[in-house]
């Protein structure tokens, strides 16, 4: 092989296994590269945000693994206007004796800052609490200074299980049961709505909330002993919540909002639920208080999503669209609020198992790129998360 050619590929090499960006082979990737060198601990489950001052701020928990490994931690970096390098990582948040998970970052209405996150009592999901912390000293070098803290408590009545129990019936018919005298799904989750205790504990964030007019903020949350979703909803702009309506199906779980030009709510979920496994979407009419039984799309799903209304009106889909493993993330695109998606453009895409990138966060910055992070796996022994930048503008119709 040629020298030069020899030494071209070298650098290529190298600068893919640092963490500053690198160019991809598609015009529309404007960067792409990692937060911090790959390592062996697990992190997963990133939130981002973009500050007033031209700054990045990325989260994501990070530890020996997940809910049953009480050093898990959420970790941050901040990536400085102008800059092509992530900071060093910094600790964001540490319940002492618990794993934390699953951070949420935003700005509310304001521009305060809040991160939301869960601590994991008992290394139970179903047995989490939520957290949360804000600040409006964050534009400085470092982690934010956090003036408050406190936890998000949901009282849940007993209309969460007249909903559910008249959103089942919506449903199509259940076929998932355990032999013919078994419960089938459906009615173990009707007996568990009607426990206060099950109802008002163990809900989840996962995805960045929708903010509407001067004050309200709708938090999408999940649960997995429902097996179900909720939106925490704030009327006084994230000082105090309450719980909405579940949004009821068969594993409709981590939603991702956005507004219809008319006013409605549409959430974009996670199936886990029964086969055949995609993406499940709802509604809602009276701004994130209640919701239409889930139906599915037809885009094949494996893991957490995200949505975007664009500067442009165009709709933003970013998820795992295949059914067998996250070797692939795709960004779609569409102009007729999600009835049809014309464009599309491979973020990763790699053979069948060989790799996990997957549970994104996406924004838009006032100069319209989108910005996106995500867990970077290639193996268990190599995990970092993934920053990319993309022009939608530049994204051809399929």
């Amino acid at each position: 092989m040629p020298l030069l050619k020899t030494i071209g590929l070298l650098l290529t090499l190298l600068n893919l296994g640092t963490t500053g960006f690198t160019q991809s082979t598609n015009p529309a990737v404007v960067r792409k590269g990692l937060i911090f060198p790959e390592q062996e601990k697990h992190v997963h489950g990133s939130s981002l945000v973009s500050l007033s001052n031209g700054d990045f701020l990325a989260v994501w928990f990070y530890g020996s693994g997940e809910r049953t490994a009480d050093d898990v931690k959420i970790m941050g970096a901040r990536l400085k206007k102008g800059e092509i390098a992530w900071s060093e990582p910094f600790p964001m948040a540490d319940t002492p004796n618990l794993p934390d998970c699953n951070p949420v970052l935003f700005l509310n209405h304001t521009g305060k800052l809040f991160l939301v996150w869960i601590a994991v009592q008992a290394n139970q999901w179903e047995s989490s609490i939520l957290r949360f912390r804000t600040s409006t000293d964050y534009l400085k070098s470092g982690p934010p200074v956090w003036t408050w803290q406190d936890n998000i408590l949901l009282k849940a009545d007993e209309q969460f299980a007249k909903e559910i129990a008249v959103k089942f019936k919506d449903l199509p018919k259940s076929t998932v049961g355990w032999g013919g005298y078994a419960p089938r799904y459906d009615d173990l989750i009707k007996e568990a709505s009607r426990d206060a205790g099950k109802r008002c504990i163990g809900w989840m964030t996962r995805i960045k909330p929708l903010l509407l007019g001067n004050n309200r903020i709708v938090l999408p949350l999940y649960s997995d002993g429902f097996n179900l979703s909720l939106m925490a909803i704030s009327d006084d702009d994230g000082t105090s919540w309450r719980p909405g309506l579940p949004v009821v199906g068969r594993g409709p779980i981590q939603p991702a909002l956005v507004r219809k030009k008319n006013g409605h709510l549409v959430a974009y979920m996670r199936d886990s639920g029964d086969a055949p496994i995609r993406v499940q979407v709802s509604e809602s009419t009276d701004q994130g208080e209640s919701w239409t039984a889930t139906t599915k799309t037809d885009i094949p799903n494996t893991a957490s999503v995200e949505a975007l209304v664009l500067q442009d009106g165009r709709w933003a889909f970013l998820g795992n669209d295949v059914d067998d493993g996250r070797y692939r993330l795709s960004l779609y695109l569409s102009d007729d609020e999600g009835k049809t998606w014309a464009w599309k453009i491979r973020i990763e895409d790699h053979p069948v198992d060989q790799g996990r990138y997957s549970y994104p966060s996406l924004i838009q910055t006032t100069d319209g790129l989108l910005h996106m992070t995500y867990s970077h796996h290639p193996d268990e022994q190599h995990k970092s998360i993934q920053y990319v930048v993309v022009d939608p503008q530049k994204l051809n119709p399929n």
